[in-house]
């Protein structure tokens, strides 16, 4: 079972980094742009005339932009809503880059993803520990009534919400342990938490995301599938920093530590 076990954390491994090497993957986030931040509606490095309206963005663009719309060539005026998919889908491109619609708290943004950018060709690698079944332990989901939002510190300096559903309870080292934790749409965890060794011997934070409880509220635990957030990949993410309470008092020696 443990060998089971162990190569099916290996293969998680190999599709994650995979993911994070991807053309459009995290390495090759080059910037986040706030519309609120350029009223001239001029993006750093980026054409066009970017400007909020509403629940959405409008582009203005002449055909020397060199800008792409779904896929083809543009020129003229077009509103824009949040793209929904992975930035290699976003509807705007320019050559090879994807111009990703975000909005966060009603704040609309570009995110420009470039696949060319050193951080991606010189990437070589996650720094992780091999796995280890101490680090996967049985945990138990109970729910809060109703979702609760936090307002946390974000990776750009921003403070925003922090949507919680509920607290996940597990032991390790023979204490019994919780993190807060999000409920996402389709019913698996996430918690964003640092434990003594953050800053120190891994990253200043990470991201643990176990399986959907099941009816008792019972999943797995497993730290051996702690993962980097996105801005340790790319500086212009605006991860969430990890709500009050979930930094554990004790060393989390598995999974993913830092970029090699």
């Amino acid at each position: 079972m443990t060998a089971d076990v162990s190569e099916a954390w290996q293969e998680w491994h190999d599709r994650r980094i995979e993911t994070v090497s991807a053309p459009y993957g995290p390495l090759a986030l080059v910037g986040t742009h706030w519309i609120e931040d350029f009223p001239d509606g001029r993006l750093p490095a980026v054409p066009g005339r970017w400007t909020a309206d509403g629940d959405g963005i409008v582009l203005d663009a002449g055909a020397a932009d060199g800008l792409t719309l779904d896929g083809e060539p543009f020129a003229g005026e077009v509103r824009l809503t949040a793209d929904p998919g992975p930035a290699g889908a976003a509807r705007v491109g320019l050559g090879e880059r994807r111009l990703v619609v975000l909005v966060r708290e009603g704040s609309w943004g570009v995110r420009d993803f470039d696949p060319a950018v050193e951080a991606r060709t010189a990437f070589k690698g996650v720094e992780v520990t091999p796995y280890d079944p101490r680090w996967s332990v049985p945990g138990r989901f109970t729910p809060y009534d109703g979702r609760r939002t936090v307002r946390v510190a974000n990776a750009d300096g921003r403070e925003r919400g922090l949507g919680l559903g509920g607290e996940l309870s597990f032991p390790l080292d023979g204490q019994e342990q919780t993190l807060r934790v999000t409920v996402e749409e389709d019913g698996t965890l996430w918690a964003v938490f640092a434990d003594s060794t953050s800053g120190d011997g891994s990253y200043r934070f990470r991201f643990l995301r176990p399986a959907a409880p099941d009816a008792e509220g019972r999943t797995t635990v497993d730290f051996n599938r702690s993962l980097l957030p996105p801005c340790a990949f790319a500086d212009h993410f605006v991860c969430p920093f990890p709500p009050p309470g979930n930094t554990l008092g004790v060393a989390i020696a598995a999974g993913e530590r830092d970029l090699r």
